[in-house]
């Protein structure tokens, strides 16, 4: 853990990740930004903020009028984009998360940063709770349907470790392996019974109808059963707090009964 960083005066961050984003605002750090990537604008929090690329491209010379002290990217990286990062004077932190165990580390990473370590220790706890109550209301289904959740249509690359995870907790199964491209004849081998859309950085914008549509689907579960949703990408998509409303959402697709039963409570 970069503790060397660690920073004891109000800093001034520039965050290109919405992810950083949101675990920054989690810990109280809304007023040490000073700048955000331009894909934040989910975040509410942040509008009014100057925005910036990120770090697959950006330009670094508008930033020395905000004076940073500490930048935070996360992937995808460019190697153009990084050298530009790299030789600006203030401080760069690069990260990384592939699962739910790194994205805790993160949290308690930029809490270090930022002289709340305290507030990071409570943010993991609260994902933790959230997590294991799924979890557990997941195990008394019994049921684990076999789940394709894809992040990116063309070329097909199914969702990445932390949301096969969230897919086990919510009572399901990954039906392919995550995070890395996939074919049409994969998936359709696969048999999946529920299909998640959670197309990177298109919001809600996903579109089942390529899934229903799709003939060399045709005969798979979720295609049949007309189990193909849609979850807002920012849900899924990005490493931090936002993962706990992702995680109930998927509990609700795959246990629709449960989700009936409870509404008539």
């Amino acid at each position: 853990m970069p503790t060397s960083l660690s920073i004891r005066r109000r800093s001034r961050i520039v965050s290109l990740a919405p992810s950083v984003t949101s675990i920054l605002l989690e810990l109280g750090a809304r007023r040490d930004l000073v700048a955000v990537s331009r894909w934040c604008k989910e975040v509410a929090d942040v509008r009014g903020l100057p925005t910036f690329g990120d770090c697959w491209k950006i330009d670094t010379k508008p930033l020395a009028r905000l004076r940073p002290t500490l930048i935070i990217g996360s992937v995808p990286y460019r190697a153009e984009a990084l050298a530009a990062l790299l030789e600006y004077p203030a401080p760069f932190v690069a990260t990384n998360p592939r699962t739910l165990a790194d994205i805790f580390a993160e949290i308690e990473m930029l809490g270090a940063l930022t002289g709340r370590q305290a507030a990071a220790r409570k943010l993991v706890a609260r994902m933790q709770t959230a997590f294991g109550r799924v979890s557990r209301a997941a195990r008394r289904v019994g049921h684990k349907s076999r789940v394709y959740a894809e992040s990116w249509p063309n070329p097909r690359i199914s969702s990445p470790p932390w949301v096969a995870e969230l897919v086990e907790i919510a009572g399901g199964k990954m039906a392919v392996p995550s995070g890395r491209r996939v074919s049409d004849d994969e998936v359709r081998r696969a048999l999946p019974e529920v299909m998640i859309l959670a197309w990177a950085a298109t919001g809600d914008r996903s579109r089942p109808e390529t899934a229903l549509s799709n003939p060399a689907w045709r005969n798979v579960p979720a295609v049949e059963t007309g189990r193909v949703f849609v979850v807002p990408d920012h849900l899924l998509n990005t490493p931090g707090p936002p993962l706990v409303r992702g995680l109930l959402v998927l509990f609700e697709m795959l246990h629709p009964e449960l989700a009936t039963r409870n509404s008539r409570r």
